[in-house]
């Protein structure tokens, strides 16, 4: 039996060897896997039968620590995940459903992030309990280059975002906040600010940060010193702090001390030239935080933000040209308007009025004629910077175009306050200006009107100026170097001239003008040799309403042109009949007035230029009359219009003559061809011995200049008489006929035709006598 029993032992020996050799070589085989083997029991607590020796090198906690200890795997569970994996392996406790694979982060004993992939499935030990049996894979390096990828592509979104702010002008304000909220795109950003350097240098302003509980937001103005690092930062350098505790080269900023900061990084927002914006900066409270992946896209940010600034500053630029008077530098109307509309929404809300004054220098085209241009433009940029000294805090100037200022005073205690204003305007106007070595005293018309708080209208803004515009017009009326409050009496006028505007308009659009034609005559044979167009409303209520009723109105809102325009056209077409009704006549003119509304505008000649091609009428068959006051407005403007209406072929009249005080400078200076001596002077020939002379001075004077005369207003026997021994060369009034429809005109110009025919050597028109009116377009 021995022998047997020796050789049974042999036996057993070689199968342990073989037992422990091959339990080698599956350590070994373990050990050199890619992947961490495990068998877990089934539960939460990951309690462990067998781990893999290769999750030493994963965690640097040996297999026999972590089967030994069962909570030291929850342990080095990140504490994001810890619960999210327990809860997964606790729920296969209720169901026998192979769980999912799970992907979450250990860290290791020293501290570094280890991402796993955990694959396992249920299954029996050999003591039939259930047990895990799974593989855990690294994936830290693939989870790295995901989170590299997916930081790229949330900053090119957040750098699109900001370029589409940008582009589509978001506010300067708002596209700040954005970018430090964009910046904190970059992992670890704690805090960021954009900073904004002062013309002239000091401390940096805080423009933009990201929002901290009780600290940055409420701060309004923060300083950076010098030394600091935003300080330190040069155009296109980008500057890292990798360790403020260690930094040697700069001063931390005192602000940032509080927020426990580590490293930072800042970035230039370039300006125009060598200059620059400001800066950008981030900050983390982990040490070397940023990369060159980091200045990358700050830098990015930055570049277009400095985009945008230049932009915005083009935009200001454009909007300081636009909105404010180039002469003197104060706003202008629309500029005013604005404004105006802001404090009335201010005192609304406030529970304060607003005042408008509005101002025009008397007597100012005195100055602009008598010395020139550049004298009157020297007053204005004079009078501009007195205005403003006298003007409170928070009050406004504007210039509103020629010699009208506008002011705006807020917060004032009704009218009287506003008086008192006025009162101290008016008041610094006494001191002479120094115009060309020479004193000149000026004085000034003020209007004033005064908004209660109450709920505001859109059109409140414009209305408050209107109304004092119309105070200042009656200061004019009252003689000048006056204030005058907007009163209930004006206020019910302006309503009826708005009721007027309003009517007028429509009255366009329904056809309601029509055109009058009084004749004017050739002296002595008495012949009609044209026509002056009169425009008249056909008021359904009121009825026939002559000029003076609306035209005013239409001066004032504008719709003189499209009004000035229709008349041209209708008298043009109508003038073109009367030629061709009468083949064998002398062709017709026919005279219109030009508005001063309608000679400052820029395109009055291709205006007139399309109507004649649209009528057919050849130019010189057509007078336009302009008054002096035209001519007053701004006579620059006017010499400008009226050389491109000669160059037209038209006829230029000058309109009223005598009433100005610089007829005979305008005569030298404007191509006229005929000038129309005003009816105050016409009225006295036979009576008056002085208006006489006057005429007979300005026939002699327009035969020297080789201009036709005209004599306005005539109204007896007497006036005719005498303007045919003066050698006048037409004339028009009453005398001959009233203002009439087209078709009295036509009636006239066949008897006319009628009676030449037989008595040629008599006056072809039979006085007809009518009850004076307006015949002013």
């Amino acid at each position: 039996m021995r022998p047997r029993f020796a050789c049974l032992k042999r036996s057993v020996f070689r199968v342990d060897e073989r037992l422990v050799t091959s339990q080698a070589d599956l350590e070994d085989l373990l050990a050199e896997l890619p992947a961490v083997p495990y068998i877990a029991d089934q539960g939460s607590q990951m309690r462990w039968r067998h781990i893999g020796p290769r999750i030493e090198g994963l965690l640097g906690v040996p297999a026999e620590e972590l089967v030994a200890d069962p909570e030291l795997w929850a342990a080095h569970a990140h504490p994001d995940d810890r619960h999210r994996v327990q809860w997964r392996h606790h729920m296969t406790l209720f169901c026998d459903s192979e769980p999912p694979a799970v992907e979450y982060r250990m860290i290791s004993r020293d501290g570094r992030l280890v991402w796993l992939a955990d694959r396992a499935v249920l299954g029996e030990a050999s003591d039939g309990s259930k047990v895990w049996k799974g593989v855990l894979h690294d994936i830290t390096d693939r989870k790295a280059v995901e989170h590299d990828l997916e930081r790229t592509a949330a900053r090119q979104g957040a750098i699109a975002q900001l370029a589409e702010g940008a582009l589509v002008g978001s506010g300067a304000d708002a596209l700040l906040q954005a970018a430090v909220s964009l910046a904190a795109k970059i992992d670890g950003v704690e805090q960021s600010f954009v900073w904004e350097r002062q013309e002239g240098g000091g401390p940096l302003m805080l423009r933009a940060g990201l929002r901290v509980e009780g600290g940055i937001s409420d701060w309004r103005l923060l300083s950076a010193g010098p030394g600091t690092h935003v300080a330190s930062v040069g155009a296109g350098e980008p500057l890292v702090v990798a360790d403020w505790d260690r930094e040697t080269r700069l001063v931390m900023p005192d602000a940032l001390k509080g927020l426990g900061i580590r490293s930072s990084l800042a970035v230039a927002i370039e300006g125009d030239g060598d200059s620059h914006f400001g800066v950008l900066d981030v900050h983390s409270t982990s040490p070397g935080r940023f990369d060159a992946e980091d200045t990358h896209f700050l830098s990015t940010a930055a570049g277009i933000l400095a985009g945008a600034q230049r932009r915005h500053g083009a935009d200001e630029e454009l909007r300081q040209q636009v909105l404010h008077d180039p002469l003197t530098g104060l706003p202008n109307r629309g500029l005013f308007e604005e404004s105006v509309a802001a404090a009335l929404a201010s005192g609304f809300a406030s529970g304060t009025s607003v005042a408008v004054l509005f101002l025009d220098i008397d007597r100012f085209k005195l100055i602009n004629d008598s010395l020139g241009h550049h004298a009157g433009d020297d007053l204005l940029s004079a009078i501009a910077p007195r205005l403003r000294r006298q003007l409170r805090p928070g009050d406004s100037v504007a210039r509103f175009g020629g010699d009208e200022f506008g002011v705006l005073a807020h917060e004032v205690g009704g009218d009287e306050d506003a008086v008192r204003i006025a009162e101290r305007i008016a008041a610094s106007f006494e001191a002479p200006f120094v115009l060309e070595g020479v004193e000149h005293f000026i004085t000034v018309s003020v209007g004033l009107a005064s908004a209660a708080p109450g709920p505001v209208a859109d059109d409140d803004a414009v209305s408050l100026i209107r109304n004092a515009d119309a105070a200042m017009y009656r200061a004019k009326d009252q003689g000048r170097a006056r204030i005058e409050v907007f009163d209930h009496a004006m206020k019910t006028r302006a309503i009826e001239r708005l009721a007027v505007e309003r009517e007028l308009r429509l009255a366009i659009d329904r056809e309601e003008l029509i055109l009058h034609y009084q004749p004017i005559i050739a002296l002595p044979g008495g012949s009609i040799t044209g026509v002056e167009a009169l425009v008249r409303w056909r008021h359904p209520q009121r009825g026939l309403l002559q000029p003076g009723e609306f035209i005013p109105v239409a001066e004032e809102s504008g719709l003189i042109e499209p009004i000035g325009r229709w008349v041209q056209e209708q008298a043009c077409l109508q003038v073109l009949a009367w030629q061709q009704l009468r083949p064998d006549a002398r062709p017709l003119d026919v005279s219109v007035n030009l508005s001063a509304r309608q000679v400052a505008r820029p395109d009055v000649a291709q205006t007139v230029a399309d109507v004649l091609v649209r009528t057919g009428l050849d130019p010189g068959h057509l007078c336009l009359e302009i008054t002096e006051t035209v001519l007053m407005e701004d006579s620059g403007v006017a010499e400008t219009a009226i050389g491109a209406l000669h160059a037209l072929g038209v006829r230029i009249a000058l309109d009223d003559f005598g009433t100005g005080y610089s007829s005979l400078a305008y005569l030298h200076r404007f191509p006229f061809d005929s000038l129309k001596i005003d009816r105050s002077f016409i009225e006295g020939l036979g009576t008056e011995p002085e208006a006489e002379a006057i005429v007979a001075a300005i026939v002699g004077m327009a035969r020297a200049l080789s201009l036709d005369v005209v004599g306005e207003g005539v109204e007896t026997t007497e006036q005719l008489a005498e303007l045919n021994g003066l050698g006048c060369d037409f004339a028009q009034g009453y005398l001959f006929a009233r203002p009439l429809p087209p078709e009295e005109i036509t009636g006239l110009l066949a008897a006319a035709d009628e009676a030449a025919a037989y008595v040629p050597e008599r006056p072809a028109i039979v006085p007809v006598m009518a009850p004076p009116s307006s015949n002013t377009v």
